[in-house]
């Protein structure tokens, strides 16, 4: 009962959000953000870890900057959430308004190869996927929310351009090698850590961080090409470019190992695009803490630990 009622509370905000201006959104974001800062310590604690491995020749003000800046992005993401899904088609196409390297995915399709698109989460995923499906048959890998009520919202908000969404499972696997075998395109999050087992430890920013195996098993079985795919956000909400960047050729290997490190590599080639309009607030090395519990001193040195 409370769980429906939350849901429906959320989908009402999100189409409130809907019909406003991205401008609106993102001066709305930067109050959140400020309180965010304030009050939330695990997002600030996490965003400052993580952003001590990736940058850390940074000072304390230039960390600062860095966490306050990237949670104005995120929160503008969570409030754009309504716009991407349930505002009008044209208004959202029409917030694209640089697209850069779209001749990776189409000489790609002229050469009848799939195209495997890696999206961290960088900027708003969401107006990547409603971009990608609007041009290409799009199928990709879909987990319901925990709030089961929101399922039929989140659902067509990403289908409605035409993306096939299919299940985080071996069904899901074999539905994304057909799609390839038809040299369509597939999107797969590269900067999640998978579960024990789907995975090995790769560098990412210079620290071991459990990377998903998903991918060189779709290249062997398909000769699909690879690439990374993000929707930048533009200043002052001004709208989003959408940049498709060679991958690292590394993630062709065979080696899972090898094909990992270059995995990683595009990730972290898309957030120098710029790296605040990536979500630091994530525990990236958290299964690379699980894996070091037995290790002498591991408490002493450990990245999340509360201060």
């Amino acid at each position: 009962m409370i769980e429906g009622l939350q849901a429906r509370a959320i989908h009402l905000l999100w189409r409130l959000l809907s019909h406003c201006r991205l401008k609106t959104m993102w001066s709305l974001a930067g109050v959140a953000a400020r309180v965010l800062y304030a009050v939330s310590r695990r997002e600030r604690h996490v965003s400052r870890r993580n952003l001590e491995v990736a940058y850390p020749g940074d000072n304390g003000e230039q960390r600062r900057s860095r966490i306050q800046a990237s949670l104005r992005h995120s929160a503008a993401t969570m409030l754009e959430l309504g716009f991407a899904w349930i505002a009008a088609p044209r208004r959202v196409d029409a917030s694209i308004v640089e697209v850069h390297g779209r001749e990776l995915l189409d000489e790609a399709r002229a050469e009848d190869r799939g195209v495997i698109v890696l999206a961290p989460h960088f900027g708003n995923w969401e107006v990547l996927n409603f971009w990608l499906s609007s041009h290409f048959p799009f199928t990709a890998m879909y987990e319901p929310p925990k709030m089961a009520d929101l399922d039929p919202v989140i659902r067509h908000g990403r289908e409605r351009m035409g993306a096939e969404l299919v299940p985080t499972n071996p069904r899901g696997v074999a539905a994304l090698l057909k799609a390839l075998k038809r040299a369509e395109a597939v999107g797969i999050l590269p900067d999640q850590e998978p579960d024990w087992g789907s995975g090995v430890f790769a560098d990412f920013f210079g620290r071991p961080a459990y990377t998903a195996t998903l991918l060189p098993k779709l290249v062997a079985r398909t000769q699909a090409r690879v690439v990374t795919g993000v929707a930048r956000r533009l200043p002052e909400g001004r709208g989003f470019a959408i940049h498709f960047l060679a991958a690292d050729e590394r993630v062709y290997d065979t080696d899972e190992k090898v094909s990992a490190l270059g995995v990683n590599a595009c990730v972290e080639s898309a957030i120098a695009l710029d790296p605040v309009q990536y979500q630091w607030e994530y525990k990236r090395w958290k299964k690379t803490e699980q894996e070091q519990q037995l290790v002498p001193g591991y408490r002493k040195h450990r990245l999340y630990s509360k201060r």
